[in-house]
């Protein structure tokens, strides 16, 4: 008799707790009552774009929405950026999801009713600003999520932490900003989440589809400061000195044979590309000088510092062949975005079920970089691809991200609220 009730009993518990589980059809349902909400969060985002460090207002506007759910968001970590915790009515690890603020040096042509006609300041220079990247999809969706998530704290088996960071696309020459700063300033020292999600729009992907992969996702970013330091003489006789421009041409093509043959290309891709030279004043005038500039992505740790190493000799030996000398400056950005093995391989059912058949694709490592790699590096990250256009359409045919006529499919968002709400509790369920 005793053993009988002692078997009611404990049904009678897992009954309880399998009752006290939150479903996937409720947050379905929770994402899509927040929809309408979510579009009117992106629309005035969208209006209101401020650039890197800069974010004022839309910080303010953040926090404000943040404590209108209840919640305690803490402002000014690194700068604008914002963040708070859902705590969850029971134990459990905490996880958190990031959305990115800032907007781009772009003048909007996209002829929307809520297009921007921002101004900001860009290196000494009065611009346009403009979403252009898809931040303000990011920040509703997040916020999105966080509607969602409220709304089921009470059964929540942990907590979330809601991460809104600034200065994505890089701080201001001089200024420190993003990820890395928000980290060194703490934000992970009190409570470190056990694994971080991003998701960001567009990127080439298909149209609704979320995609995704294991392992480096989005490349590291270095960029280089290269000056050629000649002998400047008159241009019909050039023997009377040393010519930069030469040189730095020569210096250009070598360049090129480091990712072709002086690194395993079976390891991993890598890009080293020279974006701006200047030197000289007019057609007759050899110059003492040229400068340049480049950016560096790779995608292996060991590979971006070789080919660090592999730009500042190459530079100098050609350079000393002509009798010229260099001046070397490297710039460290973002180190690769890395999907962290396992839980890419725990949260994948996730995505599925959440994308449905055959929304989920598999995506090859893309060379543009995140500073969600900083949070992914601190602890086990999992970073999703969004499609931002209208389902059906070639993404190629789009306009891509940073183009001033970037634009989101809005019914879309809603799939986003959906994989950032199902990441966080499946995980946190998946503990239990």
């Amino acid at each position: 008799m005793r053993k009988i009730l002692a078997i009611t009993i404990l049904g009678a518990a897992l009954s309880v707790s399998a009752q006290a589980q939150i479903s996937w059809e409720e947050v379905d349902r929770l994402a899509a009552d927040a929809q309408t909400q979510v579009v009117e969060w992106r629309r005035w985002f969208h209006e209101n774009p401020e650039l890197s460090n800069r974010e004022f207002n839309t910080a303010a506007r953040v926090a404000r929405i943040l404590t209108g759910m209840g919640l305690e968001p803490k402002t000014g970590i690194a700068h604008t950026g914002v963040f708070a915790i859902i705590e969850g009515g029971k134990p459990g690890p905490l996880v958190a999801i990031r959305a990115d603020m800032d907007g781009l040096p772009v003048t909007e042509e996209t002829g929307l009713p809520f297009a921007s006609v921002a101004r900001g300041e860009y290196n000494g220079q009065e611009v346009g600003v403009m979403h252009a990247c898809g931040h303000d999809n990011h920040m509703a969706m997040v916020l999105g999520a966080a509607s969602v998530l409220n709304a089921v704290k009470e059964e929540l088996p942990g907590s979330v932490m809601l991460i809104f960071q600034p200065a994505e696309e890089g701080a201001p020459a001089g200024e420190e900003g993003g990820a890395e700063l928000m980290l060194k300033q703490g934000l992970f020292a009190q409570r470190k989440p056990e694994a971080v999600f991003g998701l960001h729009v567009g990127i080439g992907q298909p149209g609704g589809k979320l995609a995704v992969r294991s392992g480096p996702m989005l490349a590291a970013v270095d960029s280089f400061k290269l000056k050629v330091l000649g002998k400047q003489t008159h241009g019909a006789r050039p023997w009377n000195g040393v010519d930069p421009i030469v040189v730095a041409s020569q210096i250009i093509i070598g360049l090129q044979t480091i990712a072709s043959r002086q690194v395993d290309v079976t390891q991993a891709p890598s890009i080293v590309t020279v974006g701006r030279i200047a030197g000289g004043v007019r057609n007759n005038v050899i110059p003492d000088s040229v400068e340049m500039e480049g950016t560096i992505r790779t995608f292996d740790a060991a590979m971006r510092e070789q080919i660090h190493m592999r730009i500042e000799r190459t530079a100098r030996l050609i350079a000393q062949s002509a009798g010229a000398s260099i001046v070397f400056e490297l710039n460290y950005g973002a180190p690769a975005t890395v999907n962290d093995p396992a839980l890419t391989e725990k949260m994948t059912p996730t995505l599925q079920r959440v994308a449905g058949a055959g929304g989920l694709v598999s995506v090859q490592p893309q060379t543009v970089a995140e500073d969600f790699a900083f949070f992914a590096n601190a602890t086990p990250g999992l970073y999703v691809f969004l499609g931002n256009g209208e389902p059906g359409k070639d993404p190629q045919a789009l306009p891509s991200n940073h183009s001033p006529l970037f634009d989101m499919y809005e019914p879309s968002m809603e799939i986003g609220v959906r994989a950032f709400s199902h990441l966080v509790v499946d995980y946190l369920q998946s503990s239990e």
